[in-house]
């Protein structure tokens, strides 16, 4: 038997009423402002009946629906936190105006402050997260060197949002394949409109790596051949390309079996931002059966600091995996031919086959 409703709850009933008003208009209110008015409402109703489920579950679904999950995985990675802070204070000189490029919770631009920036002008698209940066700052007592601009970058304007163009521009948009967030069409922008013909950039500079691997763990999460003895083979086709969680990808433990090849450069500081394709020959080094082909990027975020998504890399990144319509049994000396292609924000992989090695007989084959 469960006890009646005002037995569980200590708030005075006039206070609960109060608390659904606040809800009912929180509903009521348009999210064109990227849902920071409802969250407002949402944190008052609580404020005042701590215990209002509806406005719970209400506020928690706004956030998920506003904050991506991966800021906080992302903010608890000491490695990547680490070299940013590093490159940070190497990069940064005494007296630079800096644009921090999507701030989040407003590390990076702290730690610009921290190395000696005059001003930081801070951009973030996403009004909820600006907000909350701003408080972030302020606890950290750097309201006054840092300005929360809440717009995207490429809305900034130099003598309206920026007194003068940037020394440095940081920024931290990239996926787990390099180009997937626009940092090339961003920082396009932002180097030519936003900073100084000789502006530094952190990171400097980018690859996107491809490598053959072997995953007998990757099939089993992302093409099970059967539930309860039934075949699933013709659902298959929907799962080309494989987005890992850093656990789901430790759990498939792909092995290597060949090195990282490069297939795309990127330079940060002055971005080429037209489509690019190349055909490239995987080394095969090891034998084994490939599987999928891994995609990986390794960024210098300036001299002798980086940061890598590769197969031996840690951190919070995901990966990318391009999975083969068949396995492909291969010994070393064999390469597995593929074509890559980017529009600077999407990659695409198209594998042709597998290339015998020299000390196969007979003419150079694709199988």
């Amino acid at each position: 038997m469960s006890l009646p409703q005002r037995a569980l709850s200590s708030v005075p009933q006039e206070v609960t009423q109060e608390a659904e008003s606040l809800v009912r208009l929180a509903t009521e209110t348009p999210l064109s402002d990227g849902g920071l008015r409802t969250a407002h409402l949402l944190s008052e109703a609580l404020a005042r009946d701590p215990q209002h489920h509806e406005a719970r579950i209400l506020r928690e679904r706004l956030f998920q629906l506003y904050v991506p999950r991966w800021h906080f995985p992302m903010l608890a990675d000491r490695t990547r936190n680490r070299a940013y802070a590093e490159a940070i204070a190497r990069s940064v000189r005494p007296g630079d105006i800096v644009l921090d490029i999507g701030t989040g919770a407003g590390l990076t631009a702290m730690l610009a402050a921290r190395a000696g920036a005059a001003h930081v002008y801070t951009c973030e698209i996403q009004p909820l997260i600006a907000e909350a940066a701003k408080r972030v700052i302020a606890a950290n007592g750097l309201s006054e060197r840092i300005t929360v601009l809440p717009k995207p970058s490429h809305d900034l304007i130099v003598g309206i949002d920026l007194p003068e163009p940037a020394d440095v521009v940081i920024s931290e948009i990239v996926d787990s394949v390099l180009l997937g967030e626009g940092a090339l069409a961003t920082l396009s922008h932002a180097m030519l409109a936003l900073a100084r013909p000789d502006a530094r950039a952190i990171p400097e500079t980018g690859r996107l790596m491809a490598q053959p691997v072997e995953s007998e763990g990757l099939l089993d999460l992302w093409r099970p051949g059967e539930a309860e003895g039934f075949t699933l083979a013709p659902f298959h086709r929907f799962a080309s390309v494989a987005q890992l969680p850093p656990s789901d990808f430790t759990a498939c433990a792909p092995r290597a079996l060949g090195p990282a090849t490069t297939l795309f450069e990127a330079d940060f500081r002055r971005p080429d931002t037209r489509p690019a394709r190349r055909m490239e020959d995987l080394p095969c080094t090891a034998a084994g059966t490939i599987h999928a082909v891994l995609a990986s990027f390794e960024m210098t975020l300036c001299p002798g600091i980086s940061l890598s998504n590769g197969i031996g890399a840690g951190g919070h990144w995901g990966r990318t995996a391009f999975l083969l319509d068949a396995p492909k049994v291969v010994v070393p000396g064999d390469a597995l031919r593929i074509t890559a292609q980017h529009d600077t924000a999407q990659l695409s992989l198209c594998v042709h086959g597998r290339i015998e090695g020299p000390a196969q007989p007979g003419p150079l084959r694709i199988l």
